[in-house]
């Protein structure tokens, strides 16, 4: 997995790449919060991420709630069918912010 920050002017993009499981989840967590730090506003591209385990869905539920009592947003675009088959069984369509 590889994930590339990049910062915009109201918000942070974390491009991710790769699969996205119990091995690498922790780092996307790390990412995620790491981010939140430096911006209240996350944008998580994963147009890269053709896997993710339910570990990644837990990275990505933390990152969902750190926003939420930052009283900022993360957004999840570019997410692959596969990824987003996912999301849709896991209820996670209903929790996240998927453009």
């Amino acid at each position: 997995m590889e994930i590339n920050e990049i910062k915009g002017e109201s918000n942070i993009q974390l491009s991710v790449s790769g699969q996205v499981d119990t091995v690498t989840a922790p780092e996307l967590q790390s990412n995620i919060l790491t981010a939140f730090q430096k911006s209240k506003d996350v944008v998580l591209d994963l147009s890269g991420v053709a896997y993710m385990s339910s570990a990644g869905l837990r990275a990505l539920l933390i990152g969902q709630k750190t926003a939420q009592s930052k009283g900022g947003s993360m957004k999840v675009t570019g997410v692959q069918e596969g990824v987003m088959k996912v999301f849709e069984m896991s209820g996670f369509v209903k929790v996240l912010t998927i453009e």
